[in-house]
């Protein structure tokens, strides 16, 4: 084990993990492991799938899509940042050069 690193023990789906973790990584661990709980609890309670193996795939895909869209909706803001920022700097380039023909003149 790494300096600051030590077994922490998390509940998924009523079962006990021991998982080895920074200490500056608990939060986000345990964050990680209430987020995993809720959606292994919705894909169970939903009735559709059945065992703890395939609950745990379907969750994983659950959260895989969501990652996916936020990727997707996220990109699609930058590009759009992106294009406003590229347009701003070209007036503020046409501006200064309009501004050094003055002064020449």
């Amino acid at each position: 084990m790494s300096k600051g690193t030590r077994p922490i023990s998390v509940t998924i789906l009523d079962k006990e993990y021991l998982i080895n973790c920074d200490e500056n990584e608990r939060d986000l661990l345990h964050r990680a492991t209430e987020l995993l709980n809720v959606k292994m609890k919705d894909v169970k309670r939903s009735g559709k799938v059945i065992g703890t193996e395939r609950i745990a795939v379907m969750a994983a895909l659950n959260i895989a899509h969501e990652l996916l869209q936020y990727k997707q909706e996220n990109d699609s803001y930058t590009s759009q940042v992106d294009n406003l920022i590229r347009r701003l700097q070209n007036k503020i380039d046409d501006a200064l050069v309009k501004g050094k023909q003055m002064e020449m003149q």
